[in-house]
């Protein structure tokens, strides 16, 4: 929320967990998202990077490089996003992939152990790897493709997560199976995509009061 780069340090160094998401970046928001993710890191705030359009364009590749020295907790991204990020092409246009989350696994369970990051590739099935382990994810809906800002939604829940399990791998995991159920439930109520961005946001409420 905070977009000021006079603020952006300040904040990160309070908050219990923080997301940057680079999908509709500017210059100036540039120098504040390398403000915050700096800030973070050295207070040791758990954040997350999602690089959205990362490998379709050139200036947000690039800063999703530079992000990446400010070490995030959790790198949450799309198949083609995670494998231009890793250093190949992703074939990906903005938020659409062109590849399968499965084909992204090997390069982001080298990515984990380059970076220090848990990555989560968002896909028909969602995977979530430190390197080491790995944890796959099932369930969803395909209309979840349809409404945009779901996938961004995920990084904040993630971030959440990151505040109160200290284990991003578990954190991260839990974060996308919530999302899962959510998607699912909903999709069984809902007349379109309309309805169903409404309905989602009434799942994950609802799923935060189940015991």
């Amino acid at each position: 929320m905070v977009i000021a780069k006079e603020e952006a340090g300040e904040f990160a160094k309070i908050a219990s967990g923080l997301l940057i998401n680079i999908g509709t970046v500017t210059s100036n928001d540039a120098i504040t998202m390398k403000i915050a993710a700096e800030a973070a890191h050295q207070a040791k705030i758990p954040w997350v990077l999602d690089p959205v359009a990362v490998g379709a364009l050139g200036f947000r590749t690039e800063l999703a490089k530079e992000l990446l020295n400010f070490k995030p907790t959790v790198i949450r991204g799309n198949a083609s996003e995670i494998l231009a990020l890793a250093g190949t092409d992703g074939g990906g246009k903005g938020v659409d992939s062109t590849a399968l989350s499965s084909d992204a696994l090997p390069l982001a369970q080298m990515l984990a152990e380059k970076t220090g990051a848990v990555i989560a590739i968002s896909g028909e099935i969602d995977y979530v790897t430190n390197g080491k382990e790995t944890i796959s994810i099932s369930g969803g809906d395909p209309i979840m493709t349809k409404v945009t800002g779901v996938g961004c939604s995920l990084g904040g829940v993630i971030a959440s997560f990151l505040g109160v399990q200290k284990d991003p791998l578990r954190a991260t995991a839990t974060a996308s199976a919530v999302f899962a159920i959510a998607g699912t439930r909903s999709a069984k109520i809902s007349k379109g995509s309309g309805s169903f961005a409404v309905n989602f946001l009434d799942q994950l409420n609802l799923l935060s009061t189940e015991k």
